[in-house]
């Protein structure tokens, strides 16, 4: 658990029950926060569900079109950037996540996969927006761009949802103007960069979890990420050894190697 000064506390009791506490910024505020000493950070999770949120970037809106052009599958994602309603799916759980460090997986059956990295939204049971983490929603584009109804297999398989470094704990929502950026390094060599602000994102953080929590709940909470816009273009495609750098100040940086 992270405050907005950076510094890390043990978490009493349950992880469940501690972060599903209404004003926990508050609770944090009272504890006896110490800087952290575990050589192993982990994943920020217990019993909650990994959701995202689709195509919220106009950079997103284009390159799924660009995949899916010749499934004649691209118009939908055009209709959805511009719907009233926002692409939700669910991602995952602690199973398929993989903490800071760990290592992620592309899938064998497919031929083109990138990471995507997200702000990722801690809502808890009661519905509030409580807390911020980082999230590497790993694709596989070859198999969404063949047809959209294959979007579960595209994002859904083992250690396909990075989380963390930590969950950041804030009084106020992050600034706009809030940096994600991201390096991939293969051999000791930078082979992408890219960032963007959160403030180029179409829709509210807000609007995302009123359509998330409209019809289901979420007893021990959900994390939500909220798409990307920072997309290698082809012929990019992740390689078994690369490291994936993810950073959002004042969250941390999230590294993560491919298995």
């Amino acid at each position: 658990m992270q405050d907005q000064q950076g510094l890390v506390c043990s978490v009493p009791g349950n992880w469940d029950d501690f972060i599903n506490q209404s004003q926990l910024f508050q609770h944090c505020a009272s504890l006896d926060f110490q800087e952290a000493k575990t050589e192993t950070p982990l994943c920020p999770i217990d019993s909650q569900e990994i959701w995202a949120a689709g195509v919220t970037y106009l950079r997103s809106k284009v390159a799924r079109m660009e995949e899916s052009k010749e499934s004649g599958g691209d118009t939908f994602y055009d209709k959805v950037y511009d719907a009233e309603r926002p692409e939700i799916f669910y991602k995952g759980n602690r199973l398929r996540s993989v903490g800071p460090g760990g290592k992620v997986r592309i899938r064998k059956d497919s031929f083109w996969n990138v990471p995507e990295p997200e702000l990722t939204l801690f809502v808890n049971k009661h519905g509030e927006l409580a807390g911020y983490s980082i999230g590497n929603d790993m694709s596989s584009r070859d198999i969404e761009g063949e047809n959209p109804l294959y979007l579960p297999q595209a994002k859904v398989y083992d250690a396909a949802a990075g989380l963390g470094p930590c969950l950041l704990v804030t009084e106020k929502p992050l600034a706009p103007n809030t940096i994600i950026a991201m390096e991939i390094i293969r051999n000791g060599e930078s082979v992408f960069q890219g960032d963007t602000e959160i403030s180029q994102m179409k829709r509210s953080h807000a609007e995302l979890v009123d359509y998330l929590t409209r019809e289901m709940s979420f007893p021990s909470g959900v994390y939500l990420m909220t798409g990307t816009c920072i997309v290698p273009d082809p012929p990019f495609t992740l390689q078994s050894g690369d490291s994936i750098h993810i950073t959002i100040e004042p969250i941390g940086t999230l590294i993560q190697t491919v298995a």
